[in-house]
């Protein structure tokens, strides 16, 4: 199905009294559903303005002395390769640009995260097992 014909579709849909309408065709399904009275409204909030939102976000995020290294992407984040083995670094331990610090489970491949500079790990910033987001601060280097 091309866009013209979802499109004549969702006019069809708008003209008559149809409260659902489902099609399938082969490996294509759409579902459509119009809104009811039942339905609670949405409120939106105004948005914050820019000195409010950067209030926020400096009051959120703590302050890092080092090099913060970043996670590269949504998962969760391990600092051992199992459960039995020793975490990759330790606050104060010394690293290379290329060691592996930590692990980022990501849809069930576990990524290797590397220092992307030399130098001591000053701050471990998230708890084994938590899951983080893309760019959280993961460790601080100095």
């Amino acid at each position: 199905m091309d866009l013209k014909q979802l499109q004549k579709v969702i006019d069809m849909m708008e003209a008559s009294s149809l409260a659902e309408l489902e099609i399938s065709e082969g490996d294509l399904h759409i579902a459509l559903k119009r809104a009811t009275a039942q339905q609670a409204p949405v409120v939106v909030a105004p948005a914050p303005t820019k000195t409010e939102a950067s209030e926020e976000r400096s009051e959120s995020k703590p302050k890092h002395s080092g090099h913060v290294l970043q996670s590269p992407m949504v998962g969760t984040f391990y600092r051992s390769p199992s459960p039995s083995s020793p975490p990759f670094v330790e606050v104060g331990k010394s690293v290379k640009k290329g060691d592996v610090v930590c692990i980022v489970e990501a849809m069930k491949m576990m990524n290797q995260i590397e220092a992307d500079k030399a130098g001591k790990i000053e701050a471990i910033l998230v708890e084994d097992g938590q899951p983080v987001e893309f760019d959280q601060p993961l460790f601080t280097i100095v």
